[in-house]
C-alpha cells in the first residue's frame, strides 16, 4: 500500500507559513509543556510510518493472507518446520521452496542456524513488502514459471519443499514439472498439497493462478508417482510422523516425501 511520503520542508520549526504552527510558536512561552508533546507524538508518527514501510514483521503475515478465504499450504510449512527438521536433519542446510508466498518462507529458513534457502515464486508477486522486493533483488527468490525447466543444474539443493504450487497444474504439466523438481534435488522432495474439498480461495483465484486449484486424493497422488517412476521416500515419511506425534501436529496439507534421482 503506498503512502504519502513526508515532505521534508513541512517541518514543525518553519516559521510562519502554516498559521497553525504559528501560533503555537507564539505561545510556546507560555506552553513548553506542549511543544514538547508535539515533538514526541511527531517522533512516534515518524518511526511508525519507517517501520510500516520497510517490510516489517506485518509483511510476512500480509504475504501469506493472499489466500483469504482458502487454506494456505505455504503457511502449513512454516508451521512444519521443525518437524522438517527432526525428519530430515542435515538435508535442511540447502533448501529451495517452490511455492506462492516463497519470500515468507525463505526468510524464516534464513533465520535459522546453518541453513542456506532459495525460493521460485510461481506466479507475479503483488503488493509485496521491502523484504521480499530484497530477496527478489538479490536473486534468492525468483519468479518463474515452474511449467519449464528450473534454472538450476541437478542436485543443487540438499531439499525441495513445494507448497500450492502443483495443485494448479493439470497432469499435462506436472509430468514434466514434477520430474524437475526431483531433478534439482540431492536428497528429496517435500509436496504439501491440500486434501479433497478443502476450501480454497475464491475470489480472483483463476486470474492470478491460470486455473481453479485440483486438490487431488492421496490415491491419485500415488498413483501418479508410479506412473511417473517416481518413488516415494518411505524412511523420511516415517520420520516425519514420529516427528509430528511426539509435538501432536496434525498436518492441515497432504504431505508426501519422495527420493531424488540416484
Amino acid at each position: 500500500m503506498s503512502r504519502r511520503p513526508v515532505n521534508p520542508s513541512r517541518r514543525l520549526g518553519d516559521g510562519g507559513s502554516i498559521p497553525f504552527v504559528a501560533s503555537i510558536q507564539s505561545k510556546s512561552h507560555n506552553s513548553p509543556l506542549l511543544s514538547i508533546g508535539l515533538v514526541i507524538v511527531g517522533a512516534i508518527l515518524l518511526i511508525g510510518y519507517c517501520y510500516s514501510s520497510s517490510g516489517g514483521a506485518s509483511n510476512d503475515i500480509k504475504d501469506l493472507s493472499k489466500l483469504e478465504g482458502g487454506s494456505s499450504c505455504t503457511l502449513e510449512v512454516l508451521q512444519a518446520l521443525p518437524i522438517l527438521k527432526k525428519a530430515y536433519g542435515d538435508s535442511m542446510h540447502k533448501v529451495l521452496h517452490v511455492g506462492p508466498d516463497s519470500c515468507s518462507l525463505v526468510s524464516s529458513l534464513l533465520a535459522e542456524e546453518d541453513v542456506e534457502a532459495w525460493g521460485i515464486e510461481p506466479y507475479e508477486l503483488d503488493d509485496v513488502g521491502a523484504k521480499c522486493k530484497s530477496l527478489v533483488r538479490k536473486g534468492i527468490v525468483r519468479v518463474a514459471d515452474i511449467k519449464f525447466p528450473l534454472p538450476y543444474r541437478a542436485k543443487s539443493f540438499s531439499l525441495v519443499i513445494v507448497s500450492d504450487a502443483l495443485d494448479y497444474l493439470s497432469p499435462k504439466y506436472l509430468n514434466k514439472t514434477l520430474p524437475e523438481l526431483v531433478r534439482v534435488s540431492a536428497d528429496s522432495v517435500v509436496i504439501f498439497s491440500g486434501y479433497p474439498g478443502q476450501p480454497r480461495a475464491r475470489g480472483g483465484e483463476v486470474a492470478k493462478f491460470g486455473r481453479p486449484a485440483k486438490l487431488r486424493s492421496s490415491t491419485w497422488w500415488i498413483r501418479f508417482f508410479l506412473q511417473t517412476k517416481l518413488e516415494e521416500n518411505e524412511s523420511a515419511g516415517k520420520k516425519f510422523e514420529q516427528a509430528s506425534a511426539k509435538k501432536a501436529y496434525k498436518p492441515a496439507c497432504q504431505v508426501f516425501h519422495l527420493k531424488s534421482y540416484p
